[in-house]
């Protein structure tokens, strides 16, 4: 199904990413209002008359942004999309679940898929899926963004798509380490494809169609992530595999790496719920300086063999 009818767009957040994702809706010739914390105009005044409110904000604002719309009044058919990747450190729960937790009555949409800004803004090829419980809703945001160059699909798993944009940030720090070190191209595909039963394992876990991370917003993130310099998260990774320290490589980045939060969250799950994550654990130890690269790489490598499919339901 698709609505051509032209509706109203609050994208709150102005930074790359809320950018990108403002001139795709315009070039639809829909009307967007672009609002952050700078901006002149209130949030009241931006959301008043909205079709759609959505936050690209990074993990760290979403709970001050929800803050600010709960003291207005929202309009009443409004659809809420959240296209932040990452774990609430307070919690450990995705934006979805903490949206829907302050706005039940409402219809939350996740936005994720392989969508590197720079190349968004462009005009270059690229897709994305849209997923909620409310099929119609994700289809009124599909519709918003489909376009000649930019690719949306539907799926009822709003969870999974937003754990496959989540955890593959973790592994792009992974990858730009092993490019970093030069490991080769063996090297580099074994990693990316064992990081995918790993990110498995942890949806499976968390609620999430194991189904879900074999598509755009799982497989597909997680190999345009790994391959390419513009992500953040892997110029981490390649600056750690240089000896450059995070303190360092951070004071240089534009814009935030959200591997490094989501990699100390997603180990707390773990250790909770003894999910087997091999390759986020040596992250884990690399952010926080106990290892370098090259005993991560070892150890690693030194794991006591498995089957190719351990723990996974595939």
């Amino acid at each position: 199904m698709t609505d051509n009818k032209q509706k109203k767009l609050t994208i709150i957040g102005s930074g790359v990413w809320g950018s990108a994702l403002a001139t795709l809706a315009k070039r639809n010739q829909h009307l967007v209002r672009l609002w952050s914390r700078h901006s002149a105009e209130s949030l009241e005044a931006v959301i008043a008359d909205a079709d759609i409110i959505l936050s690209a904000v990074s993990i760290k604002g979403v709970r001050p942004t929800i803050e600010k719309l709960q003291a207005l009044t929202l309009p009443e058919k409004v659809v809420l999309v959240t296209a932040t990747k990452g774990l609430d450190p307070l919690t450990t729960r995705t934006p979805s679940q903490i949206w829907q937790e302050a706005f039940p009555s409402y219809s939350i949409v996740v936005l994720s898929g392989p969508n590197l800004s720079k190349e968004i803004q462009q005009g270059l090829p690229a897709a994305t899926v849209v997923a909620s419980n409310n099929i119609s809703a994700a289809e009124i945001v599909q519709s918003v963004f489909t376009s000649e160059n930019f690719r949306v699909y539907v799926n009822s798993d709003p969870l999974g798509t937003e754990l496959g944009g989540t955890l593959k940030n973790v592994m792009a720090i992974a990858a730009g380490v092993c490019d970093g070190l030069q490991l080769g191209t063996n090297a580099k595909a074994g990693l990316i494809t064992r990081a995918l039963p790993e990110m498995i394992r942890v949806g499976i876990y968390l609620g999430a169609q194991a189904s879900t991370f074999f598509g755009l917003s799982g497989l597909g993130d997680l190999i345009a992530t790994c391959n390419s310099p513009l992500s953040r998260n892997y110029q981490v990774g390649y600056g750690l595999s240089q000896g450059k320290s995070l303190e360092k490589i951070l004071e240089n980045l534009k814009g935030t790496a959200e591997g490094i939060n989501t990699t100390e969250v997603l180990i707390r799950i773990a250790q909770t719920k003894e999910i087997y994550v091999p390759i986020s654990h040596q992250i884990y130890r690399l952010l926080k300086g106990e290892i370098t690269p090259q005993e991560a790489v070892k150890a690693l490598m030194e794991r006591e063999p498995r089957s190719e499919f351990h723990g996974l339901e595939i």
